[in-house]
């Protein structure tokens, strides 16, 4: 293991209704868990970037750029590890794009657009040059659909785009419409044909979704319920089946408000993780059983207020603290459960990290 892992952090900015820079290089010491900034690479000002991807070549990150008239920017890596910004910001197909992923073979970009109160959740696909720099954007798919829950599911919300693991579909999950749709994308002329719709649970608001490492298995995050979904995943249509729900914290016995954020799940398969914004802790689970049930192992205080983004980095996971601005580095023990073994890094209005290998 490398002695120290660069992190890149993104941040609300004033313009986005908060106090962060933009972007912010941090090390992550992996031995004991501290996080501190990285010298000699100052912030990137940036508005808004609400989500990173990095290419699969490491040479470019990208950041979503949240906004009505939401945009895509693109940085290039230096040896250093330094961002520089390469191209024009690129439309992102939609309004407020809050979450972006690259399709494994490296020629396009996709970006989930969580749309407004009027304008709805939309799936963007972005051309991608050789050098992973997004050229042009070659096409949007709009959702249908909506939820129960007064104020958050009038009309759909489109919150993470991904692809499965064996590259057949792009899923696209959707907070509004309490909806995962699945689509067929065109490596050719960059386009999305809908293959499937999943209907979840009415009023349970799924916001993003990890795969076991088998690829037979998806556990969501429900926003609105508080709760996290277990379902099967068929690979060759692209649907997904219920099989179990499980609170996302204990914390709703006590009363305690709560929307689960980021959900994370082991290379080893054994735990899924999950950030709450409301009880302010990292949960974590133990998977078990022929149907592959979450099992609670415990709850860890996630190092401040408002845990949002969650991701692996270096025998850690890594949570950005929104309200606090706090980037914490919670190391996974042998168990599946949390410690914080150094104190939280300040990064003003942090909601997401990305590590380039």
């Amino acid at each position: 293991m490398p002695a120290h892992i660069l992190v890149h952090a993104g941040s609300y900015t004033p313009d986005t209704g908060g106090d962060g820079t933009g972007l912010t290089a941090l090390r992550l010491d992996p031995a004991g868990g501290s996080l501190t900034a990285e010298p000699g690479l100052p912030d990137v000002p940036v508005s808004g970037p609400s989500f990173l991807a990095a290419h699969p070549s490491g040479r470019v990150v990208y950041c979503t750029n949240e906004a009505e008239s939401g945009t895509v920017s693109a940085f290039a890596r230096q040896p250093d590890g330094a961002l520089v910004p390469v191209g024009d910001p690129v439309p992102s197909g939609g309004a407020n794009p809050c979450h972006l992923s690259v399709h494994p073979g490296g020629g396009w970009l996709l970006t989930a657009n969580y749309g407004t109160d009027t304008a709805p959740g939309t799936v963007g696909v972005l051309r991608l040059d050789a050098d992973g720099v997004p050229v042009e954007l070659t096409d949007v798919a709009v959702h249908e659909g909506s939820g129960p829950v007064a104020g958050r599911q009038e009309g759909t919300h489109a919150h993470q785009v991904v692809t499965d693991p064996e590259g057949r579909f792009v899923l696209a999950v959707d907070l509004g419409a309490d909806a995962v749709f699945a689509y067929r994308l065109d490596t050719v002329a960059g386009t999305l044909e809908q293959a499937a719709v999943s209907r979840v649970t009415p009023g349970s608001g799924p916001r993003h979704l990890a795969f076991a490492p088998a690829g037979d298995v998806v556990w969501i995050a429900d926003e609105l319920s508080s709760s996290i979904s277990g379902l099967r995943y068929d690979t060759g249509t692209g649907t997904l089946s219920p099989v179990s729900r499980t609170p996302a914290t204990m914390a709703l016995g006590l009363g305690t408000p709560n929307q689960p954020g980021g959900i994370v799940a082991s290379r080893c398969g054994r735990f899924v993780w999950v950030t709450n914004r409301g009880a302010d802790t990292v949960a974590a689970f133990r998977v078990a059983g022929p149907g592959d049930i979450l099992y609670p192992i415990t709850e860890t205080p996630s190092g401040g207020e408002w845990p949002r983004g969650l991701s692996l980095a270096g025998g850690h996971l890594l949570v950005s603290n929104q309200r606090s601005g706090t980037l914490a580095a919670l190391r996974i023990l042998d168990t599946g459960a949390l410690e914080q073994r150094a104190p939280a890094a300040a990064v003003p209005s942090v909601i997401c990290t990305v590590t380039v290998s």
